[in-house]
């Protein structure tokens, strides 16, 4: 949003962000995060599909506070990620622990009870879950399928067909039935499956469902307790102008008809049907904010160079991310140039290719829109900058959520002393 030719954000002007925390500096729009937490809320209500938020898009203390206000639920892929949970008091029956590559710490706090499910994606990993877990307390589990759908998406974010690592084959299903059967510590729940990020027809939801049922049936005919199914998340988000969107109602209606379509053919029970948004809910709620270091040109080409970088989002280096640049400070000249936006980085960051004003200098606010998603949360400390703050935007207040790394920060596991 822009007011007299400033952006603001959740009702407060960038530059008045950017002068009271520093750059680079990732804001939330809360107004249009509460916004978007709404809309798939009341999406699964109408549909009967419950709602788990990806925790890997974005997580933090005050984010998980403010989703454990909603109807959602959380995923969670790691201790951390499960330590932030519980540090917002996020109940434990909420929170769903993910991940193809589970630690014996994070099996280990499941079998505790710290977690309501765990989607188990491997034959290994349902042995070593199935050690740690007892009678007395048996842990809830879905297991993983791999539907065999590659969706059109990049592949880096592809998480469904052969090429990808996730989820058990169609045809390891009934010996990973049979060994969750064999165990008295584990209740096998269901199925999960996830084709993939950036999907933006409802299509492939409906065809995973065949898969996904096919599975529930054979543990359904085996004698498990089976209840539910996860469809996945991966709704995508156009960080493009007038970009391409999902229909969201639609695309969940279509899931829930195929569902109770496909159960009634196999005369099933109608299992209960879940879903985990972490982008689309989170990415258009985040903006961040660089400061213009440099202005220079080589050849035809001019450069921007900002004082972030690869380091606070690498998605662009990663997959051709893209994340529309504005000027925020102010209007700039009605002429526009196209401008590479890069970090300061030792690499060539390009951050963007994008036209700006001709007349952007060194000191200019730019900021890069749809960055709630996979930015802060791929951040990294390369050349030993520290990760950028966090702040919360929403009706025309402001206030710090994640504080910027310190000096300190980036030393404090550093060993002084001999080799």
């Amino acid at each position: 949003m822009r007011t007299d030719g400033a952006t603001v954000i959740g009702g407060v002007a960038a530059a008045d962000l950017a002068a009271a925390y520093g750059t680079p500096l990732l804001a939330l729009d809360t107004d249009v995060l509460d916004e978007n937490l709404e809309r798939f809320a009341r999406a699964g209500a109408r549909t009967g599909i419950d709602v788990c938020y990806a925790g890997k898009a974005l997580l933090f203390v005050e984010l998980a506070r403010r989703i454990a206000a909603t109807p959602l639920g959380i995923d969670v892929c790691s201790l951390g990620e499960l330590l932030t949970a519980e540090r917002a008091e996020v109940a434990a029956e909420r929170l769903v622990l993910h991940g193809c590559g589970k630690t014996d710490v994070e099996l280990q706090a499941a079998a505790n009870g710290r977690v309501g499910r765990v989607v188990v994606d491997n034959e290994t990993e349902l042995e070593r879950l199935a050690a740690f877990a007892s009678h007395a307390r048996p842990v809830r589990v879905l297991l993983r399928v791999n539907t065999g759908i590659a969706v059109r998406t990049h592949a880096y974010v592809r998480t469904g067909g052969e090429d990808s690592k996730f989820g058990f084959a169609r045809e390891s299903i009934d010996a990973a039935i049979a060994a969750a059967l064999a165990s008295p510590g584990l209740r096998l729940a269901g199925v999960h499956s996830h084709l993939g990020s950036q999907i933006f027809e409802p299509e492939p939801f409906a065809a995973s469902v065949d898969v996904v049922m096919e599975a529930y049936g054979r543990m359904a005919r085996a004698g498990a307790p089976v209840e539910e199914i996860v469809l996945g998340g991966g709704f995508g988000v156009d960080a493009r102008p007038g970009g391409e969107k999902i229909d969201l109602e639609a695309t969940l209606a279509t899931m829930a008809r195929a569902a109770r379509d496909d159960a009634h053919a196999r005369r099933l029970q109608p299992p209960r049907i879940g879903i985990e948004p972490g982008r689309a809910i989170v990415a258009d709620a985040g903006t961040s904010l660089y400061r213009v270091v440099a202005v220079k040109r080589h050849g035809s080409r001019r450069f921007a160079i900002v004082d972030g970088g690869i380091a606070d989002n690498p998605r662009p280096a990663l997959y051709g991310a893209y994340h529309h640049p504005r000027l925020a400070n102010r209007d700039g000249s009605a002429d526009e140039d196209e401008f590479t936006v890069c970090g300061r980085s030792c690499e060539n960051d390009r951050l963007v290719v994008a036209a700006l004003p001709r007349d952007l200098v060194a000191g200019d606010l730019l900021a890069l829109e749809t960055t709630g998603a996979y930015t802060y949360s791929m951040a990294g400390n390369y050349n030993r900058f520290p990760k950028p703050a966090v702040v919360f935007a929403g009706a025309g207040r402001h206030r710090l959520v994640v504080r910027r790394e310190r000096d300190d920060d980036l030393l404090r596991n550093d060993l002084d002393g001999p080799s």
